[in-house]
């Protein structure tokens, strides 16, 4: 899914909100899933892929500011992609693939 902002921070603070408590696992990435824009997005959508074949992506790139800003809120965490499960960070793809390597990544992204 990717939201088309109006303009106003609020409405992506909302939507941010709303994407982060209606879905288990969701990451927030530059570009979406056919064209990731960055590399760090494309990792983290391989890693999140290998586990879970139903997530929500979030293309922040229409609206980065207000996308960074509502993000803090949440993690406080400067940089894109940031992955969330069960309504909690977890971090971007570097700490994906530390979880990956520990062998920690699916039994994180299946956290009920």
């Amino acid at each position: 899914m990717t939201f088309q902002p109006e303009g106003e921070p609020d409405d992506v603070a909302t939507r941010v909100d709303r994407v982060i408590e209606d879905n288990d696992v969701v990451l927030f990435m530059k570009g979406n899933r056919l064209m990731p824009q960055c590399g760090y997005s494309k990792r983290a959508l391989q890693l999140i892929s290998q586990y879970v074949e139903e997530f929500e992506t979030v293309d922040v790139l229409p609206a980065l500011d207000e996308y960074r800003a509502a993000l803090s809120d949440h993690s406080d965490w400067e940089t894109i992609p940031q992955a969330f499960v069960d309504g909690e960070f977890v971090g971007g793809s570097d700490v994906l693939s530390e979880l990956d390597e520990r062998g920690e990544l699916e039994s994180t992204l299946a956290a009920e």
